[in-house]
Parts: structure tokens; sequence; C-alpha cells
């Protein structure tokens, strides 16, 4: 129902890979994580106009309506797994 409802097919785990671009997992995580916009620009060496679009691309294109939404979202569907890097 949650992988129909953000427009998956198939398996959410290889499904979300084609969703969301490595860059907007990237971010997800971070977001996922509880980072501001800010923070997220200095993690990944980025401005926080960047940042926010990334979130605000992330947002739309899972379909929810806030960054807490998304990560929670991202939980469900296992989005975060694939996205967690080593730091």
């Amino acid at each position: 129902t949650l992988a129909r409802r953000v427009g998956l097919r198939g398996a959410a785990g290889g499904a979300g890979a084609d969703l969301l671009t490595a860059r907007e997992r990237e971010v997800l995580r971070l977001v996922a994580e509880g980072h501001s916009n800010s923070r997220i620009a200095e993690r990944l060496f980025i401005s926080p106009k960047t940042a926010s679009v990334h979130v605000s691309r992330i947002i739309a294109k899972l379909g929810v309506s806030n960054r807490v939404e998304a990560a929670a979202l991202a939980h469900r569907l296992g989005l975060l797994t694939e996205a967690a890097a080593p730091r």
C-alpha cells in the first residue's frame, strides 16, 4: 500500500533506488537523523540552498507533507538501509 502511494512498483527496496537519486538518498538519510538543511549542507559540502532543494524534491517524490513524514516513510519502505554510508 505504501509503495503504491509513492508510485513504486515491485519490491520497495529495489524500487527505492529508482525513485530517488543517490544524492537524494544521502540527504534523506541525514534528514532522518534529524539534521537541519544547514547541517546537511556542511556534511555534504554543498550550499544550504542546494540542501533545501534536495529536501523539497524528496518530499515531492515521496508524496509527503514534510521532512518528518519523509523520514518515517523512508524507514517503513527500507530506503535508508541502502543509503547508509560509513562515516
